[in-house]
């Protein structure tokens, strides 16, 4: 409640600019509905899952002090964690350090109070377990220490006891504070005192906490633990349960004034080689057009035969091997077309298909540049990395199968912007995979999706098969993206890519080539009347028998087809070509073949010609294809029936030809169900009497509806979403955030297990659709994951919650198996 307070008061003397700022920033806390009030706003800034969505936009520096922050504690001078990240060497690390300071105010999670101290975010301190190796505040760890043992401590430091427990609790915080008096104290200490404290205060920051296992008694206290609990330098938790406790005080204060927090608010180095704007814009202008070419070839065979949808969603990598082939580009290209498509809005799910929008059509007519300024823009917020083609286990990920946003696919991407912008002018990667540890950089919590052990390849290969990277520098394309200046985005795009072709060369050998992309009518009439063979910069069709039969079958006239192939070529049509479709269109239709439900035959001309007239049968719909031949447009049963009721006697014939033979057969009742074996007849009697009695014996359903009626209500309390009880911990908070399918019992068993360290078992549904149940251990949240030991694979596994669709408790579940098994074994000798 104090940091809220501290923040809405900080919020409320800000100008407008600078709230606007942090409003900018923060832009999922002022969703609808709008914040009403100042202190609504620092509600909502407060709120675990708003904190989790903030911190993966953070770089390597603002964790940095964030963590040095957090192991300080709140409030904190600017002095003390200049101190603690070094001393502020120079006057540029104190600039940096300011930088980053008025950064993490940006964001809200790191504000000056009225006195000048440093105040952060309740749920960004609970970020690090144990901030720099640290663990909590000695005020925080003797929350539960009685008067008397606060007495003993003092007494034992040689500090004269106050009369209250308050102001003995602030005399043992003044005196752990004071680093020279720490040291002094522990000068003197026994020598197993002394090596445990040193080892306890020597922990590497940034390394996991030690487990407490909770249910199991504390293990006997360590050689010198006994005259450092009775100093206040460790603290025992109450319930005796796991090591004792070193308060960050303490820690700090063994550590000395050499050991310093980490800070680096300088990118790391990186080899780096000289490229000019020219280069990089013929670079990225290459390879723009070929992915604006290669686009416009996926979506237009996905609107020529809309993929088949898997039954576990998305498409799979049978459909992706069609749309490649007919497309002629690779898989990276066609994921990556499909899924900026599909967010841009130009696919959508059509039941069991994927296929275009009407939007599709409106863009299949814009020019390249416009058509690859719209699949750009959809990029780079796209929530997933699209050309990711693998999960975990090896197994091939679909396409557009509905992941749940990935906020860290994101901030990856953007960091890839930030990374590269920072390069210098005329200055480019040498290697682009070396942008790895940059954009780590910038962004250390985003999803860096490695391949082949490299971070962050497969963002650096989207960014260069778009063209945001060319050369190993940021194009005009990135430039713009990355501040997110759509006019100035679309105008380079016109700049870089050339407008569509209108016209073809078609050559004597039936083929039409196209430089560049064509446009919408000229791709259209070459697709209908000729096979694509290659995309790209240039596009190449081979004309065919088949293709110009396709497009007969079309309903096309072999003179519209040469009048519009006259109309695109840039010379006169080639004589092959011209006899192609000639002979073509002569042998077009020769044979017919019509659609009947039955044929009627017969050996008098007249007769038919009748049949054929007669206004009774117009619903048959006959049509006379020879004197004594007819078909009918209904089934064989129902001409017989309506041929007859007309007065006539015709007959109906077999697949052989020859005359079907009806014959009635009798009806006759099912056979009755036999008695069991060896039951007499008297046993057969009562067996239906006592069935015939149960039946009469059951519940009226008047009766149960009013029982049902009178009985009390017994609703559950509704859940903390649904305007129930608020949440009992922060974990559940987190979890029912990031977890939208589980209902509140599974959210709270869920929460449980990860703060008191026990086994779960959970149904989880991973990216490829398959549903596992799976047992976890040692589990970690890191929002919106949840880190465990997996005993299906025995190993380490990342689970994204919002596929976990189901909890279970362990020991339930390990119940349920053994009841399994002992069923299954005691079946044979049933």
């Amino acid at each position: 409640m104090k940091s809220r307070s501290t923040l809405a008061t900080w919020l409320g003397s800000l100008d407008a600019s600078r709230l606007a700022r942090v409003l900018g920033t923060r832009k999922d806390a002022v969703s609808p509905p709008e914040p009403r009030s100042v202190g609504e706003l620092a509600d909502r800034l407060q709120r675990p899952g708003s904190v989790a969505l903030a911190l993966p936009r953070l770089a390597l520096p603002h964790l940095q002090v964030a963590e040095a922050l957090a192991a300080l504690g709140t409030p904190a001078s600017r002095d003390a964690l200049a101190e603690l990240l070094g001393g502020a060497a120079d006057d540029e690390t104190t600039r940096e350090l300011e930088a980053v300071l008025e950064a993490l105010a940006d964001h809200a999670l790191v504000w000056p109070d009225g006195a000048g101290k440093l105040r952060m975010a309740g749920p960004l301190r609970q970020a690090w377990d144990t901030p720099l190796g640290l663990d909590a505040p000695l005020e925080e760890l003797l929350a539960g220490t009685t008067s008397d043992e606060l007495r003993g401590m003092l007494a034992a430091l040689g500090v004269k006891p106050p009369s209250t427990k308050a102001q003995r609790l602030s005399a043992l915080v003044e005196h752990h504070s004071d680093p020279e008096q720490i040291a002094s104290v522990v000068a003197k200490a026994p020598a197993a005192a002394r090596e445990l404290l040193e080892r306890r205060a020597g922990a590497v920051p940034g390394e996991p906490p030690q487990s407490i296992v909770f249910g199991h008694a504390s293990p006997g206290l360590e050689p010198g633990a006994l005259w450092a609990l009775e100093r206040g330098l460790l603290i025992q938790d109450r319930g005796r349960y796991g090591p004792a406790r070193m308060p960050a005080e303490v820690a700090l204060a063994l550590r000395g004034p050499g050991r310093h927090a980490p800070f680096e608010p300088v990118p790391p180095s990186a080899r780096r080689a000289s490229v000019t704007l020219t280069e990089v814009d013929r670079e990225a202008s290459a390879v723009a057009s070929a992915f604006a070419a290669h686009a416009a070839s996926v979506l237009s065979a996905c609107s020529a035969a809309a993929p088949t949808r898997l039954k576990s969603g998305g498409i799979g990598a049978r459909e992706l091997a069609r749309i490649g082939k007919a497309a002629q580009a690779d898989d990276a290209v066609v994921r990556l077309t499909l899924e900026t498509a599909y967010a841009a809005g130009l696919l959508g799910r059509d039941g069991d298909r994927v296929a275009p929008t009407e939007v599709y059509d409106a863009w299949a007519e814009l020019e390249p540049p416009e058509q690859f300024a719209v699949l750009l823009q959809a990029w780079r917020n796209l929530p997933l990395t699209p050309t990711r083609a693998r999960d975990e286990d090896n197994k091939v990920l679909p396409a557009l199968a509905g992941a749940p946003p990935c906020n860290g696919c994101v901030q990856a991407r953007h960091g890839l912007l930030a990374a590269a912008a920072q390069l210098p002018t005329g200055q480019g990667m040498r290697v682009t995979s070396d942008l790895g540890p940059l954009i780590a950089w910038h962004r250390p919590l985003a999803d860096s999706s490695p391949q082949d052990g490299t971070p962050f390849a497969a963002v650096i290969r989207e960014a260069e098969l778009l063209g945001v990277l060319a050369r190993g520098a940021l194009s005009p394309l990135g430039a713009h993206l990355w501040t997110d200046d759509m006019p100035e985005l679309n105008a380079a795009c016109r700049r870089l890519l050339p407008p569509a072709t209108a016209t073809a060369r078609i050559g004597a050998d039936l083929t039409a080539v196209v430089t560049g992309t064509p446009s919408a009518r000229l791709a259209a009439l070459l697709d209908s009347v000729a096979d694509r063979e290659t995309s790209g910069t240039a596009a190449v069709w081979r004309f065919g028998a088949g293709s110009i039969r396709r497009a007969l079958d079309a309903g096309r006239i072999p003179d519209d087809i040469t009048a519009d192939l006259t109309a695109v070529a840039r010379g006169p049509l080639p004589q092959p070509l011209s006899y192609l479709i000639a002979d073509t269109a002569r042998a077009h239709g020769r044979v017919r073949i019509t659609p009947a439900a039955c044929v009627v035959h017969g050996d008098e001309p007249a007769l038919l010609a009748e049949l054929a007239a007669h206004r009774g049968l117009a619903k048959l719909a006959l049509r006379q294809l020879a004197p004594t031949v007819l078909i009918s447009r209904s089934p064989l049963d129902a001409t017989l029936a309506a041929l007859r009721a007309e007065g006539y006697a015709p007959v109906a014939e077999t697949t052989e030809g020859t005359v079907r033979i009806e014959k009635t057969r009798p009806q006759r009742a099912a056979a009755p169900v036999p008695a069991p074996r060896g039951t007499s007849a008297r046993a057969t009697g009562r067996i239906a009497a006592t069935r015939a009695a149960k039946a009469s014996a059951a519940i009226d359903p008047n009766t149960l509806a009013a029982q049902l009626l009178a009985a009390p209500p017994t609703t559950p309390d509704p859940a903390p979403f649904e305007g129930g009880v608020p949440f009992a911990t922060d974990t559940e908070e987190i979890v029912a955030w990031w977890a939208k399918r589980l209902p509140y019992s599974d959210v709270r068993q869920l929460a449980h297990a990860i703060d008191a360290g026990q086994d779960i078992t959970v149904e989880y549904v991973a990216t490829s659709g398959n549903r596992t149940v799976r047992t976890l251990s040692r589990l970690v949240l890191d929002p919106p994951y949840l880190e465990a030991w997996c005993r299906l694979r025995d190993a380490e596994r990342v689970f994204t919650l919002s596929r976990i669709h189901s909890v279970m408790s362990a020991c339930v579940h390990e119940c349920i198996g053994g009841m399994r098994v002992r069923r299954l074994r005691r079946r044979p000798g049933a």
